[in-house]
């Protein structure tokens, strides 16, 4: 990082005003490629204590294209590979939710992590990284930008010392009081569905029987959610009653109390962190004003009943950061980041529409709507053995295209030429690929149409090896026929599906027949110059 003299200015590519896990991730992501970072964060430490606890397939295989494959940090993230139940106050089943099995992304479906443990191996990750600087304790005030910059005052708190940080992009990733939205003036919207919960984490002395199932109770006298908090740590969540202040409830003696139903107590467990929590419902209008840019829950806020909050935060890094680092390094035009908003927010808005109806479900206190709730449950659980899929939305619009464009691509087991099985991200050393069915396909790809599809994070990779193998292809075995089973499912018989261009954040751009790759190739080269992608895809 640069530092101007002694005129009080630090110089960066990109300023990220929030050192969680997002503006982690995204400092490391643009790091990495070599830009210049300022993080800014007005605490002094990072925060050594449990929040997010859960995480899906897709941040799993977030986590490996950082370094941090699940099976690597053991000690960090554990799979789930069971079912999480519902059940009413007279212990009768609601529903059982399949958390079971492995995700297209090619991870187990469900995993339970210590958020502080993971942010140590993030922060340590950064560390490395010469043109990475931290600024902790110091806090973002007064934003300005022209065409051409954005200059933010920062505060030292501990002194009050001012310096500006000037730079070519902001992003917030500093919360949901994100200063920078404010400061930007960005319109929050609220659903208007909140709930004060007591969050309980814990960790079990020798001998302690600790129960796995993650369960949810659905009972009137205290609604509750139990679930494991990562490696030798459980979680327990409680629900202020109607006529029950926050204050009583965030009482030391009164989570000993509630834990004692589940035979949890001082004598054989240790509190490690008792808080209350308004679980909330919002988002953000605009997620890119000028050159500020918002991430994780300065851009959106949802329950935890999915279990989706920061596992949107981490998505919205992926999308930004290779979009960012191509307008940073002169790759793509700077309408390239109006994109941004639009796709993502569609993802998020789901999920918090989500969440919003499992907590509908959930937070019932009136005995007369959870005995309706309970017998409607219960029959249809009766009836179908199937419970509510979650949703599975693509991207908003932005740049993808055709029919199968912005959807998430799969990820499976392949091997190359004399190297031994793995994911095929770790394979081709990242998520982007423009993949074929056989080599001959990619022939027409120019050395140029390569290159500038190598900058951006792209590789060529083949399944099959015809008589001609174009140069810098990828000759991949696919150990479980995988990727030929994906691509007969996204082929009709009318449009054939042969090539697929996958993105850097796992999306896809779109598909092709082999004679038309050329023309997908070319297409997305294009969206990334064009002043009007959100239009035209």
């Amino acid at each position: 990082m640069k530092t101007i003299g002694g005129s009080g200015l630090q110089s960066a590519d990109v300023t990220i005003v929030g050192f969680g896990p997002v503006g982690k991730l995204l400092a490391l992501q643009l790091g990495r490629r070599g830009h210049r970072v300022l993080v800014v964060d007005r605490k002094e430490t990072g925060y050594p204590l449990p929040r997010a606890v859960t995480h899906c397939s897709d941040f799993a295989r977030i986590l490996q294209s950082v370094g941090l494959a699940p099976d690597s940090i053991p000690d960090v993230t554990q799979p789930y590979d069971d079912m999480y139940i519902w059940r009413n106050g007279q212990g009768e089943t609601l529903v059982e939710v399949d958390w079971s099995g492995r995700g297209e992304s090619g991870w187990y479906n469900t995993y339970f992590f210590n958020q502080p443990a993971l942010e140590d191996r993030l922060d340590a990750l950064v560390k490395e990284l010469p043109t990475v600087t931290v600024l902790r304790g110091w806090e973002a005030g007064d934003i300005s930008q022209d065409k051409d910059s954005i200059r933010v005052k920062l505060t030292r708190t501990s002194d009050g010392e001012h310096v500006t940080a000037v730079s070519g992009w902001l992003i917030g990733a500093d919360g949901a009081n994100s200063a920078v939205r404010q400061h930007a003036g960005i319109e929050w919207h609220d659903e208007g569905f909140f709930y004060d919960w007591l969050v309980v984490d814990v960790k079990p002395g020798p001998g302690l029987d600790f129960p796995h199932v993650a369960s949810q109770l659905c009972d009137t006298s205290r609604p509750a959610t139990m679930v494991p908090g990562g490696p030798g740590r459980r979680r327990w969540e409680f629900m202020r009653l109607p006529g029950e202040t926050r204050e009583e409830l965030n009482r030391t003696e009164k989570a000993w109390e509630l834990l004692a139903r589940y035979g949890v107590t001082a004598e054989n467990a240790m509190l490690e962190r008792h808080s209350v929590y308004t679980f909330q419902a919002c988002w953000a209008t605009e997620w890119r004003r000028g050159r500020i840019l918002l991430a994780g829950d300065a851009a959106h806020l949802m329950p935890p009943f999915a279990g989706q909050g920061l596992g949107a935060g981490v998505r919205d890094a992926m999308n930004l950061a290779w979009k960012l680092a191509a307008v940073v390094d002169g790759l793509a035009d700077d309408s390239l980041l109006d994109t941004y908003g639009p796709e993502r927010s569609q993802h998020a808005t789901a999920f918090v529409k989500f969440s919003i109806s499992l907590g509908q479900v959930i937070c019932l206190t009136e005995p007369g709507e959870a005995a309706a709730r309970d017998g409607r449950m219960i029959a249809e659980w009766g009836t179908t053995r199937k419970a509510p899929a979650p949703p599975r939305p693509g991207l908003g619009l932005g740049l993808h295209t055709g029919p199968h464009g912005g959807e998430l691509a799969i990820q499976g087991r392949v091997a190359g030429p004399g190297k031994t099985t793995m994911l095929l991200d770790d394979l081709l050393g990242g998520p982007g690929v423009l993949l074929a069915k056989r080599s001959s396909m990619l022939t027409d790809i120019s050395l140029e149409d390569q290159r500038r599809l190598g900058l951006i994070g792209i590789r060529l990779a083949s399944l099959e090896k015809d008589s001609v193998v174009s140069n810098g292809v990828e000759i991949i075995k696919d150990i479980d026929g995988t990727y030929h089973q994906w691509l007969d499912t996204l082929s009709t018989p009318e449009s054939p599906v042969d090539v697929v261009l996958i993105r850097p954040d796992f999306h896809l751009y779109g598909t092709a027949t082999g004679a038309r790759t050329k023309e997908l190739t070319s297409g997305f080269l294009a969206g990334l110059r064009s002043r009007h992608l959100a239009a035209a895809s």
